[in-house]
């Protein structure tokens, strides 16, 4: 029987193994989005992603979008573009996220990242382990993107822009700064033609839990050391 038919445990945090996850990439569902649950879904290489009005889906995706952060390609182009944007890091967490909802919604009619989804990823933000890049004109916040770091491992959940290449320059600064940090990759979850541009590549979902496995567990700050 499929696990996504069968809610999760709310008394514990164990997930199904991903491996049986559908071909869609539905794992589970249920259960809530508690620190301690979104944790053990990451390091397990697992992430929410639900509609207004649906329980709580947990997926697992294959193939996964993957930037080995050594891969990191900026076309020459957008290269030119970066230095007229100011770059801070956790600055302003619940606006980048808070955004992030907002411009997605008004361009798709919609939104996954739906509050209790931002009050959760700000409590993992206070807790050290969720993390943005503000992206400024100015004193205005034109762009950003946030995500959660497992170790060696960052994923990104969403980004936005006010401006064009806003949001295009938060994922090369971010980028940039994992490298620096000594990362080892960027789980975007999806591969798209646009990510691809990045370096972004498709990976095998077991090939994906294996890097997960192998950096998980690694002390990298995420802040300028």
């Amino acid at each position: 029987m499929a696990s996504y038919r069968t809610p999760l445990d709310p008394a514990t945090f164990t997930f199904p193994d991903p491996v049986i996850t559908r071909a869609d990439g539905l794992l589970a569902m249920g259960g809530d989005l508690s620190p301690a649950r979104l944790f053990e879904a990451y390091y397990r290489g697992i992430f929410p992603w639900y509609d207004e009005g649906l329980p709580i889906l947990w997926h697992c995706p294959n193939p996964r979008g993957v930037l080995l952060l050594d891969q990191l390609h900026v076309p020459r182009r957008l290269e030119r573009d970066l230095a007229r944007f100011v770059y801070t890091i956790n600055r302003d967490f619940p606006a980048v996220i808070n955004s992030c909802a907002t411009i997605h919604d008004e361009n798709h009619g919609g939104t996954w990242i739906l509050p209790e989804m931002i009050d959760a990823y700000i409590t993992l933000h206070h807790g050290g382990i969720a993390h943005s890049v503000e992206v400024w004109r100015e004193d205005e916040l034109v762009g950003g993107i946030y995500g959660v770091a497992m170790g060696g491992i960052f994923a990104a959940e969403s980004k936005f822009h006010r401006v064009t290449n806003a949001s295009k320059a938060a994922l090369v600064h971010l980028g940039r700064h994992l490298q620096k940090q000594g990362f080892a990759a960027m789980d975007t979850q999806l591969p798209t033609t646009h990510l691809a541009t990045f370096g972004v590549k498709a990976m095998p979902r077991s090939r994906y839990l294996q890097l997960l496995a192998e950096h998980r567990d690694r002390d990298c700050p995420f802040l300028p050391a």
